[in-house]
């Protein structure tokens, strides 16, 4: 509550900046939570009169630039990729904060029959049969997907027929008819024209990975960083969470 509180009354007083004083906030995003910054972006700048510079890539990837040196004011990222760079020293103590929780799905081309992923043999059995399969190399959707084809014993025959992207929305590829079935972030695929979503993984091979967000230790626009970051929290957002897939906290 007094988060919630100190938020209406940051983005309160932003509403009398002056254009002059208008700052532009650079925000990285990991590509699970792309859709609900492109849903929301426009009412945060609207409401402020501030500029969201936005940047979405994998969150391993970001978590890599930062630690390079980077500079961004506030970041969202998976919290294993967030614990890294609060290792590092790149976010401000006290303001983390959990944002929404995303799981995995799949998806075929629209119109397509939808295979039966319900349980693990079947889902196994759809990838078995699949003639082509869409994944990330480099995102935690992707890495994750590969660790269960490997428990599953059927890793090798699924790089065979992988239609990879190192990070980005592979349900695109879906879409084009280039590949049969994709594998990734339920937001990411349902961001996607073009394709119907089949389902949430089976419990036992799914995914469920917390998206927090936090602001830097080096952003020259920090309180308008913490404004940002309790808007991400808000109920408006929370609505465009629920609505890309995802459970916001």
């Amino acid at each position: 509550m007094k988060r919630l509180l100190a938020g209406i009354v940051l983005l309160t007083c932003c509403l009398y900046i002056s254009c002059a004083e208008a700052a532009e906030v650079r925000l990285l995003v990991t590509n699970a939570f792309k859709p609900v910054i492109a849903e929301i972006a426009p009412s945060f700048e609207r409401t402020t009169g501030h500029k969201l510079s936005i940047r979405a890539d994998a969150s391993g990837i970001l978590q890599e630039e930062i630690i390079r040196g980077d500079e961004f004011d506030v970041v969202v990222l998976i919290s294993s990729n967030l614990d890294s760079i609060d290792k590092a020293g790149k976010i401000i103590p006290g303001t983390r904060v959990k944002i929404a929780r995303a799981g995995l799905g799949l998806v075929v081309q629209s119109g397509q029959s939808k295979p039966d992923i319900r349980t693990v043999d079947s889902f196994k059995d759809t990838l078995v049969k699949a003639k082509s399969i869409a994944y990330t190399t480099r995102g935690a959707s992707g890495q994750h997907f590969i660790a269960v084809c490997e428990r599953l014993g059927i890793a090798d025959q699924v790089r065979a027929k992988g239609k990879t992207m190192p990070s980005g929305n592979v349900a695109e590829l879906v879409a084009k008819g280039e590949a049969e079935i994709a594998i990734q972030q339920m937001s990411e695929l349902m961001a996607v024209k073009g394709v119907d979503v089949v389902g949430a993984l089976p419990a036992e091979v799914d995914l469920i990975s917390q998206i927090s967000a936090a602001v830097s230790t080096g952003s020259k626009n920090q309180g308008v960083a913490t404004a940002l970051v309790d808007f991400l929290a808000n109920a408006e957002t929370q609505k465009a969470i629920k609505a890309s897939g995802m459970v916001p906290g």
